[in-house]
């Protein structure tokens, strides 16, 4: 069967690169973590100074684009690729709060949005791959066969991303998971470049009460039905 290439979209913390890395297993297609690029620049930005005491120092980060070099490394057992930074694996450097907080701000900036998304659609040229982020059905990839749209209630997003930062073991309580969730929501829904929203052919899944395997089932039978000709 053709491979297609899959936009998945959605709010912070509703499962997104979960469901990616599974579909992605399922149908062996390649999975790209778009939000893990953008938390890279991120980094660099806190790291060089750029964001430090409560200021963004924006026309800084622009000028020093060129000096960002982002890849991801060779393939997990789960699937995923260590995202690299100028040489360095920061994949476990770049899911703290205090990133969190700021990374809605740098992706909101035109340049930055201009690089990585020429970047993804590199990626993705060939087909056969699974990308999540927030504007992948919209600007990245608009042409893909099969966009989709995830939510969910905004306490069972905070308790998800809540209990990832207790695994790993990174300060943080209920309530400032919950305000930080809540202000990427604005900040992504609200800017001027490539704000997120849901494509018009955009498949909606509400994973409030969903498990993963029932959204991978949900998917693949969406991928067969596509690939079979029975809806497009």
């Amino acid at each position: 069967m053709k491979k297609l290439t899959i936009a998945i979209d959605g709010y912070s913390s509703c499962g997104k690169s979960t469901l990616a890395k599974a579909v992605a297993h399922e149908l062996h297609y390649v999975f790209i973590d778009s939000g893990a690029m953008y938390r890279a620049v991120t980094y660099y930005a806190i790291q060089n100074g750029i964001i430090a005491n409560g200021v963004f120092d924006k026309e800084r980060l622009i000028k020093e684009l060129d000096a960002i070099h982002i890849e991801f490394g060779p393939r997990n057992e789960d699937e995923s690729h260590p995202i690299i930074l100028n040489d360095r694996d920061i994949t476990n450097e770049i899911r703290g709060i205090e990133l969190s907080s700021w990374v809605s701000d740098v992706a909101a900036v035109k340049q930055v949005r201009q690089k990585m998304v020429a970047q993804q659609q590199r990626m993705g040229r060939r087909g056969g791959v699974v990308m999540d982020g927030r504007d992948i059905g919209t600007v990245v990839f608009p042409n893909a066969e099969l966009k989709l749209f995830l939510t969910a209630s905004i306490e069972v997003r905070t308790q998800r991303r809540f209990d990832e930062l207790v695994a790993k073991g990174t300060p943080g309580t209920f309530e400032e998971v919950k305000e930080n969730l809540q202000k990427r929501d604005h900040i992504d829904s609200t800017r001027i470049e490539s704000p997120l929203r849901q494509a018009e052919d955009a498949i909606v899944i509400d994973n409030t009460e969903l498990t993963i395997k029932e959204q991978l089932v949900e998917v693949i039978n969406l991928v067969n039905s596509i690939s079979l000709g029975i809806i497009s």
